[in-house]
């Protein structure tokens, strides 16, 4: 990615599942999809913004990509490290690195914006002040 990654927020490692891997014997691209998104929901968790339905506003995931730099092979364990740029009125850019946890070779990066709705408007809502402050 050309643009500065914005503040670390969250590191995580996933193994990498046999089961990840396509028939051409690497991990299958969705799978790094997946990888970010538990990064990013460990986070989201982590400081009380579990995505649970019955919280009145939460985020939902409006743009995402990822630009797939090397192949994983099973066996290995991804390195996801999730950063966040500058704040929207009611949304967020994360972006992340994916690396080999052992040789820090990087397999990818990726990016999503994640934009606040309430559930019971359907429509966009400020973000809240306590992720303001999180991420300020």
């Amino acid at each position: 990615m050309q643009q500065t990654l914005g503040t670390l927020l969250h590191e995580c490692l996933i193994p990498v599942r046999w089961g990840d891997q396509d028939a051409l014997g690497h991990v299958n691209n969705t799978v790094f999809f997946r990888f970010m998104e538990q990064a990013r929901v460990e986070w989201l968790d982590q400081q009380g913004f579990a995505c649970d339905p019955a919280n009145p506003q939460v985020p939902v995931i409006v743009h995402a990509a990822c630009t797939f730099l090397q192949p994983i092979n099973y066996p290995a364990s991804v390195r996801v490290k999730l950063y966040v740029g500058e704040p929207g009125r009611s949304s967020i850019q994360t972006r992340y690195e994916l690396t080999d946890s052992l040789d820090g070779r990087l397999y990818a990066t990726g990016e999503a914006k994640a934009v606040w709705i309430s559930l019971n408007t359907g429509k966009s809502a400020p973000l809240p002040q306590k992720l303001l402050e999180l991420i300020g």
